[in-house]
């Protein structure tokens, strides 16, 4: 197969990757070993570095083993971004355990299906989200159950003011321990940093359960091992290395680290390399992002455009020195070139668009760190080791030439080994010779730079025409009224379906359709502009930040 975008590759970026040897924890034991003293993590002013970090991963390792978990058990996690995580994502992995991490923000409906799917005998639960586990604990196949508290690791005079003022509101609804259920502190207390001797073959041994809807919208459990993660965290060092100093970085974990973009970019990469985590509980809170920025000067920031708007349209950024940053990567929606822009000016750094999924551990292509070789609007091209292609939209084993639009498959190391638990549906997206089909409409130009089109579920079928909902979105974007826009196609008795937009406006503005279709048609062909318009105060997101269309269309059923 011609690779045509390794010319395009920065300065000395491998066209392939090396896997190291070793599960995927053996990233933390030699960051310990060679960075002891530098700092791990940092949350709500709590520092911990590596030789701490690492005795409390092998104490909780040795806690799981009394418990009884082994290898090949599940253990799920459903904390926010907060140090438990990391500490019981790398000792359940010393066990031999996979891990299920799960939205904290699931309703038991949700969460039943991720238990009963993955068998999880073990789970650790944020105490404000023990009620849902206890609604379904019944129906599920859990034996332990570990509640923490988000101020756990806290200082002693935190751990006393947070539940009664911080959290005053939340503990209200926090029921009382049932009998045999543990406390975070008791589980930690009578362990020693002893993990169990468990032998790993990282090529086929689960790290993680990822729960995905994929591109049918049912949850999903994708099957990433130890080398599909190692793969991942080795393509995106590789990528950035040129730019990156071991040992010297900081990254902002805002991203949920429960999803597998925060997952890889905010934790794994930033332990490989033993660079320090800000770990921020609320994405959505902005101003201690801002806070935090200001005050710990972080060097890398994984990130999603909805999140970059926020930032750089705070009403109290100029408060703020955010200007020590030297990188952000988006991922999980379109970067727009407005965004790029606004978010360049307010940080000073460099902010570039990649693209990835769960099944591929997510990341596959990535734009250069490289203002000059850049493509906006594009996702970019693929990382090292990583072959991609477009293929026939009804006929997935005819590939399409430069320039054509069809659906874009992947195949690489970092691709996971299938869904948990469902064959047919491992059979729709992977082929047997290790493609993945990725239900995203794309179109790759003669140099492998690839751009994303949109969903195959959320094509607009307009009196025949073919509207794409990310082009819309990317001029009406443009307009200086529009804050945030999303767009969906609803049913219309002439044109079988008609553009609708649903718009977040600039704070003290207002906005016409009238207004948006002159704007629209001075800048797309008139079938595109939306004929239907909807201002709303925000757009539904996941935790993430992805808008969800499916729940627009919902609100228009």
């Amino acid at each position: 197969m011609d690779r045509p975008w390794y010319k395009h590759y920065v300065g000395d970026t491998p066209k392939e990757i090396t896997l190291p040897e070793g599960p995927l924890y053996k990233y933390l034991d030699k960051a310990a070993e060679k960075y002891p003293d530098n700092l791990a993590l940092f949350y709500e002013g709590v520092k911990i570095n590596y030789r701490e970090l690492k005795e409390l991963v092998d104490r909780a390792a040795n806690g799981f083993a009394k418990l009884g978990v082994k290898k090949g058990d599940t253990v799920a996690i459903m904390l926010i971004n907060c140090p438990q995580f990391v500490i019981s994502y790398f000792g359940a992995l010393k066990c031999g355990a996979t891990i299920a991490p799960i939205n904290p923000l699931s309703m038991p409906k949700e969460l039943r299906v991720y238990l009963q799917d993955t068998g999880a005998k073990t789970i650790i639960v944020l105490n404000f989200f023990y009620k849902v586990v206890e609604a379904v604990r019944k129906e599920s196949n859990l034996e332990n159950v570990i509640v923490t508290a988000a101020w756990d690791l806290m200082s002693k005079v935190k751990q006393i003011l947070a539940p009664k003022i911080k959290y005053k509101k939340e503990m209200k609804e926090v029921p009382p321990l049932r009998e045999g259920d543990l406390l975070w502190n008791d589980f930690i207390k009578d362990t020693v940093p002893e993990p169990p001797d468990v032998t790993i073959n990282p090529a086929e041994d689960l790290a993680v359960f990822q729960f995905t809807g994929g591109t049918t919208g049912i949850p999903k459990a994708a099957m990433l091992t130890h080398d599909n993660l190692k793969a991942n965290c080795e393509q995106c060092a590789a990528w950035m290395s040129w730019m990156a100093e071991p040992g010297k970085e900081l990254f902002v974990a805002a991203l949920p680290i429960q999803h597998i973009f925060g997952q890889t970019i905010s934790m794994n990469l930033a332990i490989s390399w033993g660079c320090g985590i800000i770990l921020l509980p609320n994405a959505r809170d902005i101003e201690n992002t801002l806070k935090w920025m200001d005050k710990l000067k972080p060097t890398f920031f994984p990130t999603v455009s909805t999140m970059a708007i926020g930032i750089y349209s705070h009403p109290n950024v100029g408060k703020y020195d955010i200007t020590g940053l030297k990188l952000a990567i988006a991922g999980a929606m379109a970067l727009p070139p407005e965004v790029t822009r606004k978010f360049e000016e307010a940080t000073n750094s460099i902010i570039i668009e990649g693209y990835g999924l769960s099944e591929a551990s997510p990341v596959t292509h990535a734009n250069p760190l490289d203002k000059n070789l850049r493509k906006i609007g594009s996702i970019g091209l693929p990382f090292p080791s990583t072959d991609s292609k477009i293929v026939d939209l009804d006929d997935r084993t005819k590939d399409l030439p430069a320039g054509e639009i069809g659906e874009l498959a992947v195949k690489g190391p970092q691709v996971m080994k299938g869904y948990h638990n469902r064959p047919d549906e491992t059979k729709m997206v992977l082929t047997s010779d290790g493609w993945l089909i990725t239900g995203d409409i794309a179109k790759m130009d003669e140099d492998g730079w690839t751009y994303i089109v949109d969903r195959k579920k959320d094509l607009i079928n307009a009196s025949g025409y073919k509207v794409w909902p990310n082009d819309v979105e990317e001029v009406l974007f443009e307009h200086p009224k529009i804050r945030e826009v999303a767009v969906i196609g609803i049913p219309d008795e002439k044109r079988g379906e008609t553009v609708k937009a649903f718009v977040v406006v600039e704070p003290g503005q207002t906005l016409t359709l009238k207004e948006m279709r002159t704007f629209g048609k001075e800048k797309m062909a008139v079938y595109k502009v939306p004929t239907d318009l909807e201002i709303v105060e925000s757009l539904p997101k996941t935790m993430v930040g992805k808008v969800l269309r499916r729940e627009l269309r919902g609100q228009t059923e």
